[in-house]
């Protein structure tokens, strides 16, 4: 069967195998001039595509609901970001002081962010996980205190007073929100849309250097406390370097393109799709207010009805919940492949199930496969490989954009993956031993992360993500557990009932999981519309469980392959248990679910049939 025909130039990569058994990986793509900086780039498209959409978001009503599509020109939000730059210079930022935004992705939200970056002042998104969470505000507190907010942005002051307050302390900064909360406790952000530009905006633009702190995005915390990744100028018009680098743009006439996208601002989907795509290709940016969790991905479906993409890249939670939903509905099904020129995924693994659903689904609505290409980052580096053809199976994670070199240093049986380059940050603000431990003897950052080539005797096909490096343990053997290919493999034997997986044995005799159900396919199981806790009692679900493991531990290998028991896990991730990109966080599971690692080694698990 066919694919689709993937926009992408050949690779030409060149591979130097070194003495000390590492390699370096060179991108053959050439890197074409970049722009010099973010506000160059945004400003001329608001010259050249005036009247075109740049941004749209549902409206909200008084019910909570969303109602129709609120479009915001290009000409608009560019005017009002100078507008509010200036009002920014008028406050006489000192240096090391920044904006933090505390809401999620929308107008008024972009506005703050240019205007910070023509102002020369560091934007910093901080995830609204940490907004909402109530009680101390320990990782907001945490993130103030590296980036010293001189003005707090929110755009509804109701439920991000609680934060706002907190952070009051914090330097007295100024709170701004879209309007005025009560009792003057915040400034309308009209107020700042108000100032009369002057030549100070222009010369504040024309001062941008490659090297000029434009944002600061923290780290997830997987592995500790979040740290706050200083993001340049030239890191972001690399990113859109590179797209260009390797996309083939057979039309590049601006505007009328869409994409639509939930991920989140506060890390790098702000700068990937809203830079990258939108920005560079003068497109509409469709900000969805759904999320691939139970009782918010209706929202997203509902969006995709009206919204058909060409592009489209997210999370393998979005597409797990997605192809459940195509499935039972062939008119979603054909729209959204309707203009779909391929799919892209990155922050965690794919599953082979639904990898091959989602190729089944493509068919049916096409008559031909879709092209799925992976990508792989990190926040100190922004994009780092991506798979320049389709994949055939979920693990591949491709070769390096242009612009970094990319070193696998020999790490065991695998490699560490470090880079170097144009995208990669120079380090954590206000953090020189962190920064210091991040980088190697021949400055490539240290991702942490693993790979294997997918075959050793061609390296041009690419290489394989081997798990990261720092969730990988020990069972009381003393046999490391590689928990990605484990975790993969589980997806894979599970199918299509699990939707995600904790993999737990550090200093244990054996390997287990905790596991959370894709619901609709459950049911399905269960014949019956049931809660998630009755379900997961359901004899039908708990013996396909028992099956699965069998099979999965008949083939999977030695010890540290095998999983003895899983348990099912009836609350969904909550606040630091799952990541703004949708991945999980291992570690911070682990820590909250104590009782429930505790039960999967009693005879509170299932194990296998």
């Amino acid at each position: 069967m066919s694919y689709r025909s993937l926009p992408f130039r050949p690779h030409n990569c060149r591979f130097d195998a070194r003495e000390d058994g590492s390699w370096l990986i060179t991108p053959g793509y050439p890197v074409p001039t970049l722009w010099p900086s973010i506000p160059h780039l945004a400003l001329d498209r608001a010259n050249r595509i005036p009247e075109a959409p740049l941004i749209a978001r549902r409206e909200l009503l008084t019910d909570g609901t969303r109602g129709e599509w609120q479009r915001h020109s290009y000409a608009d939000i560019l005017g009002k970001a100078r507008r509010v730059a200036q009002a920014l210079l008028n406050m006489a930022f000192e240096p090391g002081q920044s904006i933090m935004v505390l809401s999620g992705a929308s107008a008024n939200h972009l506005i703050v962010n240019l205007a910070a970056q023509m102002a020369r002042i560091p934007y910093v998104p901080v995830s609204v996980n940490y907004t909402l969470a109530g009680g101390t505000f320990a990782r907001l507190h945490h993130c103030a205190t590296i980036c010293r907010p001189k003005l707090i942005y929110a755009d509804d002051w109701e439920p991000f007073l609680p934060a706002l307050r907190a952070l009051k302390g914090s330097g007295d900064p100024i709170l701004v929100t879209d309007d005025p909360a009560p009792a003057g406790e915040t400034r309308a952000l009209a107020s700042l849309i108000d100032t009369q530009p002057n030549d100070a905006v222009d010369a504040s633009i024309a001062a941008i250097t490659p090297e000029t702190h434009a944002k600061t995005i923290f780290t997830s915390g997987s592995t500790g406390k979040p740290k706050g990744v200083i993001q340049t100028q030239l890191m972001l018009t690399g990113v859109v370097a590179q797209h260009d680098a390797m996309y083939l743009h057979e039309d590049r006439s601006l505007g009328g393109r869409a994409y639509l996208s939930w991920m989140p601002w506060s890390h790098v989907g702000g700068n990937n799709t809203l830079m990258a795509d939108v920005l560079n290709d003068g497109a509409c940016l469709y900000i969805d207010d759904g999320r691939p969790v139970p009782g918010l991905f209706d929202e997203s479906i509902r969006n995709l009805r009206e919204i058909a993409p060409s592009e489209f890249n997210s999370t393998p939670s979005f597409y797990s919940e997605l192809v459940s939903a195509m499935e039972g509905d062939h008119d979603l099904r054909d729209r959204f492949f309707s203009k779909l020129n391929y799919l892209s995924f990155g922050a965690a693994g794919l599953s082979e199930d639904v990898f091959r659903r989602l190729q089944a689904l493509s068919i049916a609505a096409t008559g031909e496969r879709i092209p799925v290409i992976a990508k792989y980052g990190t926040s100190e580096t922004q994009g780092t490989f991506a798979t320049p053809w389709p994949i055939e199976a979920t693990g591949p994670i491709g070769l390096p954009f242009a612009g970094n070199v990319v070193k696998l240093a020999p790490v065991g049986d695998s490699f560490e993956i470090r880079v170097k380059g144009m995208t990669v940050s120079p380090g954590y603000m206000n953090d020189p031993d962190a920064t210091a431990a991040a980088f190697d003897e021949e400055g490539f950052y240290r991702t942490g992360d693993a790979a294997r080539f997918a075959d050793p005797d061609h390296p041009e096909l690419g290489v394989l993500f081997d798990g990261r490096l720092s969730e990988n343990f020990k069972l009381q053997s003393g046999t490391w557990v590689d928990v990605g290919n484990v975790r993969l493999a589980l997806l894979d034997a599970m199918e299509p009932l699990l939707q995600d997986a904790v993999i737990v044995g550090e200093g244990m005799a054996d390997v287990r999981a905790l596991g959370w159900l894709r619901i609709s396919d459950a049911k399905a199981l269960a014949g019956a519309d049931l809660s998630t806790a009755d379900l997961a009692a359901h004899p039908q679900i708990i013996q396909h469980f028992r099956d699965a493991l069998r099979r999965h531990n008949a083939k999977a290998g030695g010890q540290s392959r095998q999983v003895s028991a899983i348990r099912i896990l009836t609350t969904p991730p909550a606040g630091g248990e799952i990541a703004d990109k949708g991945y999980i966080n291992q570690r911070e599971v682990l820590r909250r679910r104590a009782e429930d690692v505790a039960a999967l080694y009693s005879d509170n698990a299932i194990r296998q049939a």
